[in-house]
């Protein structure tokens, strides 16, 4: 499965935590340790706020360990929030707009997972977009669907606008027999606050954990070094919340409507 990193915190260079540390993205694109891929070569991506509301994008289908032009942009980018993410394909194919992240307007999104068997799904799921929103279908991938579905369903409350596609999305891989597997490990920002979802369906959930020191937060599929004590993992069923100028806080899906049941 793939392999990504978002930081938000003061300004700095993306290589600190994208190339630098020991086990660094470029390292888990060769060899990841909590992945059932070991290898995800099928393209990287960045994705950065800078001056413009709306985020940079750079995304190459070549695998990051042989794209030279990573360390570079990695050197020289400078930025207080960003993305990094390293795919492994799980079906479809490897093509820039199916590289993440992926961009829409001030938000971008990124997705360790898939849904069940997509080829039969697909067409369920792509019906979730907003007609005003389909232009940005870019890719094939149903981790851009699933963005702009969670787009789509109002990101007024962004957490709320995911519960629902996901709600969704269980419904769907659920009514086939036997059941479909759902896996979404995803990041999603608008450049001021972080979100960071683990959820999965018939499945175990992709790993996730964050690390917070001062006003920075670094959120990952794996550790990116061996200090294990400094990073707390996110548990299933939930999702990270770090809103701009706040403590990150660990809030569990659905909850609210869990407590309106009882």
């Amino acid at each position: 499965m793939c392999r990504w990193i978002a930081y938000r915190g003061e300004t700095t260079a993306l290589e600190r935590y994208v190339t630098e540390p020991a086990h660094s993205l470029i390292s888990q694109s060769i060899h990841a340790l909590e992945s059932t891929a070991s290898v995800n070569g099928d393209g990287f991506g960045l994705g950065w706020y800078g001056t413009h509301p709306e985020p940079g994008l750079y995304r190459e289908i070549r695998p990051a360990w042989s794209d030279e032009n990573l360390r570079y942009l990695c050197r020289h980018l400078q930025s207080k929030l960003f993305f990094a993410h390293v795919r492994a394909a799980t079906g479809t194919a490897i093509t820039r707009a199916n590289c993440h992240p992926f961009g829409c307007g001030a938000w971008l999104f990124m997705h360790n997972g898939f849904i069940g068997n997509w080829s039969r799904l697909r067409r369920r799921v792509e019906a979730l977009i907003p007609d005003e929103l389909y232009p940005a279908r870019a890719g094939t991938t149903d981790s851009e669907a699933i963005f702009l579905a969670i787009m789509g369903a109002g990101m007024d409350r962004p957490v709320a606008a995911a519960e629902k596609t996901f709600a969704t999305l269980t419904d769907f891989v659920n009514r086939n027999t036997p059941p479909d597997r759902l896996r979404i490990t995803a990041a999603l920002s608008n450049g001021r606050d972080l979100y960071a979802f683990r959820y999965a369906v018939n499945d175990k959930a992709n790993t996730l954990y964050y690390r917070e020191s001062g006003n920075a937060i670094v959120v990952v599929s794996e550790p990116l070094d061996d200090d294990q004590k400094t990073w707390v993992c996110v548990p299933e069923s939930h999702v990270l919340v770090a809103l701009a100028g706040e403590r990150a806080r660990i809030v569990p899906l659905f909850a609210r409507h869990q407590e309106a049941a009882e």
